[in-house]
Protein backbone atom coordinates (compact mmCIF):
# COMPACT_ATOMS: atom_id res chain seq x y z
CA UNK A 1 0.00 0.00 0.00
CA UNK A 2 1.05 3.66 -0.59
CA UNK A 3 0.37 6.54 1.25
CA UNK A 4 -0.85 10.09 -0.06
CA UNK A 5 -1.77 13.15 2.16
CA UNK A 6 -5.26 14.31 2.20
CA UNK A 7 -6.63 15.34 -1.05
CA UNK A 8 -9.45 16.13 -2.42
CA UNK A 9 -9.69 12.54 -3.96
CA UNK A 10 -13.70 11.53 -2.99
CA UNK A 11 -14.80 9.19 -5.82
CA UNK A 12 -16.72 9.31 -7.60
CA UNK A 13 -17.30 13.30 -8.69
CA UNK A 14 -20.17 14.33 -10.04
CA UNK A 15 -19.72 17.00 -12.97
CA UNK A 16 -22.54 19.21 -12.11
CA UNK A 17 -23.40 22.18 -14.37
CA UNK A 18 -24.88 25.28 -12.03
CA UNK A 19 -27.60 27.48 -14.26
CA UNK A 20 -28.64 30.83 -12.89
CA UNK A 21 -29.17 34.19 -14.20
CA UNK A 22 -26.85 37.39 -14.22
CA UNK A 23 -28.06 40.33 -13.35
CA UNK A 24 -29.27 41.67 -16.57
CA UNK A 25 -31.10 38.42 -16.57
CA UNK A 26 -28.93 36.68 -18.99
CA UNK A 27 -28.78 32.97 -18.37
CA UNK A 28 -24.93 31.69 -16.69
CA UNK A 29 -24.08 28.27 -16.22
CA UNK A 30 -20.68 27.06 -13.96
CA UNK A 31 -19.03 23.76 -13.70
CA UNK A 32 -18.88 22.18 -10.37
CA UNK A 33 -17.48 19.07 -9.00
CA UNK A 34 -17.98 19.12 -5.13
CA UNK A 35 -21.02 18.35 -4.84
CA UNK A 36 -24.00 15.56 -3.68
CA UNK A 37 -26.95 13.91 -1.67
CA UNK A 38 -27.24 16.16 1.86
CA UNK A 39 -30.60 14.35 2.16
CA UNK A 40 -33.33 12.58 0.76
CA UNK A 41 -34.74 16.17 -0.57
CA UNK A 42 -31.52 18.10 -0.27
CA UNK A 43 -28.11 18.65 -1.95
CA UNK A 44 -24.86 20.39 -0.64
CA UNK A 45 -22.33 22.18 -3.36
CA UNK A 46 -19.18 24.07 -2.47
CA UNK A 47 -19.01 27.19 -4.03
CA UNK A 48 -16.01 29.54 -4.69
CA UNK A 49 -15.84 33.22 -5.99
CA UNK A 50 -17.49 33.19 -8.98
CA UNK A 51 -20.32 34.89 -11.14
CA UNK A 52 -23.18 31.64 -10.46
CA UNK A 53 -21.80 32.95 -6.39
CA UNK A 54 -22.68 36.72 -6.43
CA UNK A 55 -25.72 35.54 -8.83
CA UNK A 56 -26.80 33.38 -6.06
CA UNK A 57 -26.62 36.30 -3.54
CA UNK A 58 -29.32 37.70 -5.49
CA UNK A 59 -31.44 34.91 -6.34
CA UNK A 60 -31.61 31.98 -3.94
CA UNK A 61 -32.92 29.70 -7.39
CA UNK A 62 -30.82 27.44 -9.48
CA UNK A 63 -30.44 24.54 -11.58
CA UNK A 64 -28.15 21.25 -11.00
CA UNK A 65 -27.96 19.69 -14.64
CA UNK A 66 -25.66 16.47 -15.23
CA UNK A 67 -22.67 16.47 -17.79
CA UNK A 68 -22.82 13.59 -20.18
CA UNK A 69 -20.41 12.59 -22.62
CA UNK A 70 -22.60 14.48 -25.39
CA UNK A 71 -22.08 17.95 -22.41
CA UNK A 72 -18.04 17.12 -21.73
CA UNK A 73 -16.32 19.89 -24.27
CA UNK A 74 -18.95 22.77 -23.17
CA UNK A 75 -19.22 21.23 -19.65
CA UNK A 76 -15.51 22.04 -19.35
CA UNK A 77 -15.56 25.30 -20.86
CA UNK A 78 -17.91 26.92 -18.50
CA UNK A 79 -15.55 25.57 -15.14
CA UNK A 80 -12.71 27.29 -17.20
CA UNK A 81 -13.99 30.39 -18.47
CA UNK A 82 -15.71 33.06 -15.66
CA UNK A 83 -18.62 35.15 -17.09
CA UNK A 84 -16.98 37.73 -15.42
CA UNK A 85 -14.65 37.99 -17.91
CA UNK A 86 -16.50 36.14 -20.69
CA UNK A 87 -19.62 37.48 -21.03
CA UNK A 88 -20.41 35.80 -23.76
CA UNK A 89 -19.55 32.67 -22.94
CA UNK A 90 -23.07 30.94 -22.86
CA UNK A 91 -23.22 31.49 -26.76
CA UNK A 92 -20.20 30.03 -27.45
CA UNK A 93 -21.25 26.61 -25.10
CA UNK A 94 -24.34 26.35 -28.26
CA UNK A 95 -26.65 25.55 -25.59
CA UNK A 96 -30.23 26.90 -25.70
CA UNK A 97 -32.13 27.10 -22.37
CA UNK A 98 -35.89 28.46 -20.86
CA UNK A 99 -37.02 29.22 -17.50
CA UNK A 100 -37.21 26.40 -15.18
CA UNK A 101 -41.10 26.27 -14.12
CA UNK A 102 -40.76 26.07 -10.40
CA UNK A 103 -37.90 28.12 -9.75
CA UNK A 104 -36.24 31.21 -10.61
CA UNK A 105 -33.28 30.05 -13.23
CA UNK A 106 -32.37 28.21 -16.82
CA UNK A 107 -32.88 24.75 -17.62
CA UNK A 108 -30.23 24.20 -20.55
CA UNK A 109 -31.87 21.75 -23.15
CA UNK A 110 -28.77 19.27 -23.58
CA UNK A 111 -29.13 17.54 -20.76
CA UNK A 112 -30.85 14.62 -19.37
CA UNK A 113 -31.63 15.31 -15.99
CA UNK A 114 -31.89 18.60 -14.05
CA UNK A 115 -32.53 19.52 -10.38
CA UNK A 116 -34.59 22.73 -9.65
CA UNK A 117 -33.23 23.85 -6.51
CA UNK A 118 -33.42 26.81 -4.02
CA UNK A 119 -30.76 27.32 -1.14
CA UNK A 120 -32.37 26.78 2.38
CA UNK A 121 -28.39 27.88 3.47
CA UNK A 122 -25.12 28.96 3.48
CA UNK A 123 -22.61 27.25 5.39
CA UNK A 124 -18.94 29.40 6.11
CA UNK A 125 -19.23 32.39 4.51
CA UNK A 126 -16.59 34.34 3.38
CA UNK A 127 -15.04 36.70 0.40
CA UNK A 128 -13.85 33.00 -1.11
CA UNK A 129 -17.12 31.53 -1.53
CA UNK A 130 -19.58 29.42 0.63
CA UNK A 131 -21.08 26.03 0.58
CA UNK A 132 -24.81 25.82 -0.09
CA UNK A 133 -27.57 23.01 1.35
CA UNK A 134 -30.39 23.45 -0.84
CA UNK A 135 -33.85 22.21 -1.33
CA UNK A 136 -34.67 19.98 -4.33
CA UNK A 137 -38.05 21.39 -5.73
CA UNK A 138 -38.40 19.28 -9.04
CA UNK A 139 -36.25 17.05 -10.91
CA UNK A 140 -36.94 17.52 -14.73
CA UNK A 141 -36.10 14.45 -17.48
CA UNK A 142 -36.06 14.29 -20.65
CA UNK A 143 -38.61 11.85 -21.70
CA UNK A 144 -35.68 9.77 -23.87
CA UNK A 145 -33.83 8.69 -21.25
CA UNK A 146 -36.57 7.28 -19.22
CA UNK A 147 -36.72 3.35 -18.56
CA UNK A 148 -39.54 1.11 -19.12
CA UNK A 149 -40.77 1.86 -15.73
CA UNK A 150 -40.92 5.63 -16.38
CA UNK A 151 -38.22 6.66 -14.13
CA UNK A 152 -34.63 8.06 -15.13
CA UNK A 153 -32.60 5.58 -16.61
CA UNK A 154 -29.01 6.49 -15.75
CA UNK A 155 -27.42 3.49 -17.82
CA UNK A 156 -29.03 5.84 -21.08
CA UNK A 157 -27.44 9.46 -20.03
CA UNK A 158 -23.78 8.58 -20.19
CA UNK A 159 -23.18 10.70 -17.01
CA UNK A 160 -19.50 12.16 -16.61
CA UNK A 161 -17.43 11.96 -13.42
CA UNK A 162 -14.53 14.02 -12.63
CA UNK A 163 -11.51 12.14 -11.89
CA UNK A 164 -9.90 14.70 -9.77
CA UNK A 165 -6.29 12.22 -9.10
CA UNK A 166 -5.71 12.51 -13.48
CA UNK A 167 -7.56 15.70 -13.82
CA UNK A 168 -9.86 14.16 -16.51
CA UNK A 169 -13.22 12.93 -16.69
CA UNK A 170 -14.57 9.29 -16.71
CA UNK A 171 -18.07 8.10 -18.07
CA UNK A 172 -20.37 6.15 -15.85
CA UNK A 173 -21.09 2.76 -17.39
CA UNK A 174 -23.48 -0.23 -16.76
CA UNK A 175 -25.48 -1.52 -14.27
CA UNK A 176 -23.24 -4.41 -12.10
CA UNK A 177 -25.47 -5.03 -9.33
CA UNK A 178 -28.90 -4.82 -7.10
CA UNK A 179 -28.74 -2.14 -4.22
CA UNK A 180 -30.91 -3.60 -1.04
CA UNK A 181 -30.78 -6.91 -2.72
CA UNK A 182 -27.62 -8.34 -3.76
CA UNK A 183 -25.97 -8.44 0.05
CA UNK A 184 -29.01 -10.91 0.89
CA UNK A 185 -26.61 -13.51 -0.66
CA UNK A 186 -24.53 -13.49 2.56
CA UNK A 187 -27.41 -13.68 4.81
Amino acid sequence: MKNFKPKAWMLPQPVLIIGTYNADGTPNAMNAAWGGQWDMTEIMISMGSHATTANLNCCPDFTVAFATTDTLTASDYVGIVSAKTHPDKMAVTGWNSSKAENVDAPVFDCFPMTLECRIKEKLYESETGYYIIAEIVNIICDEKYLAEDGKPDVEKMQLITFDPIHNGYITLGKRVGNAFSDGKALK
